[in-house]
């Protein structure tokens, strides 16, 4: 806050109200930073589950109590608002009823969230411990005949019925509909010879997990076989090169590179791969020419992929913990060799 200038920060973004304070209903809560600590403002809906979760004192009302209340805290300062979330409205809003000056500011919670602490990891590596037995359950009903419905269907069951959320769209992309990165499932029927495309994760106490899996319907093409080695070779060269003090911008840099080697440079629709959290898309980003540097506690994905249109497509994805030392992977589910 004092880099950005700010004496306080309004926080508006549900994942960074969680991050903060605990609260797991952050759409419907709000929390001022101040020098002197953290405030969180909800309803009278959860007054209850606030006392329950809030790391912070909280102040139950509705607005516009609740802006009037955090009036006399912030009059004649400087508080910083999320520019990428809080709408315009929402800003006309404090406007209204703040004496202050109202600056955006961006990233300023999420530097913070970038590294997790002990618990987090946990957290994290539960999610996906979860996700790793619900894909060995399904594995078996990936075959010719089946519908990519009813596989996403029994992954999203799974996921529910060991206690978990579905973390985002499952994605089952069988042959040609393996060339769409974001397939989520449709009607169709698997056919014979063609390779699968699942990515899918859990949402447990908040925090996600995520991994994709390519797997073989019979025997497929010699040049399908071909892009997934290529991939294959790719994503387990870019999670061999993780360690602290690694841009990563040089990870997707390695992973292009070796893509690129066998032909398959245009096919790399998207960055390499992003960290992992509250939100199953948050820093760092692996990406050409991302200057964030690794460190010890974030926990990023390396997703490599090639996208054929009409032929297929190939993604591998790992989800791994940056360590002290270097990596630990976190996704156990087998890769298939072809």
């Amino acid at each position: 806050m004092r880099a950005a200038g700010v004496d306080a920060l309004w926080v508006s973004d549900p994942a960074n109200v969680r991050a903060i304070t605990g609260f797991s209903s952050g759409a419907d809560g709000k929390v001022l930073v101040t020098a002197d600590g953290a405030t969180l403002y909800t309803d009278a809906r959860y007054t209850v589950q606030a006392q329950e979760e809030s790391r912070v004192p909280q102040v139950i009302a509705r607005p516009p109590e609740t802006y009037q209340d955090a009036a006399e805290r912030v009059k004649g300062q400087r508080v910083g608002f999320e520019a990428e979330h809080l709408t315009v409205a929402g800003l006309e809003v404090l406007r209204d009823h703040w004496d202050a000056a109202l600056v955006p500011t961006r990233g300023l919670v999420e530097g913070v969230r970038l590294v997790k602490s002990p618990q987090e990891v946990q957290a994290i590596r539960e999610a996906q411990a979860l996700a790793d037995r619900v894909f060995a359950e399904v594995r078996p009903m990936i075959r010719a005949g089946a519908r990519e419905l009813d596989v996403a269907l029994a992954l999203e069951t799974g996921l529910r019925r060991a206690g978990a959320e579905v973390g985002f769209d499952v994605i089952v992309a069988s042959g040609p509909r393996g060339a769409m990165p974001h397939g989520v499932a449709s009607e169709r029927v698997i056919e014979d010879g063609e390779l699968v495309t699942v990515d899918f994760g859990a949402r447990l106490r908040g925090y996600h997990s995520d991994m994709t899996r390519t797997v073989a319907v019979g025997t497929p093409s010699e040049e399908l076989r071909r892009v997934y080695n290529a991939v294959l070779e790719a994503e387990e060269a870019a999670v061999a090169a993780i360690r602290p003090g690694v841009k990563a911008g040089e990870l997707d840099e390695l992973a292009r590179g070796i893509l690129e080697r066998h032909g398959l440079a245009e096919a790399f629709a998207h960055s390499l791969g992003h960290g992992v959290g509250l939100n199953i898309h948050e820093g760092p980003g692996l990406r050409k020419g991302s200057e964030d540097v690794l460190a010890p506690g974030m926990v990023v994905t390396v997703e490599p992929g090639a996208y054929l249109p009409g032929v297929g497509g190939v993604r591998i994805e790992d989800l791994v913990l940056v360590t002290d030392t270097g990596y630990e992977v976190l996704s156990h589910s087998p890769k298939e060799r072809l």
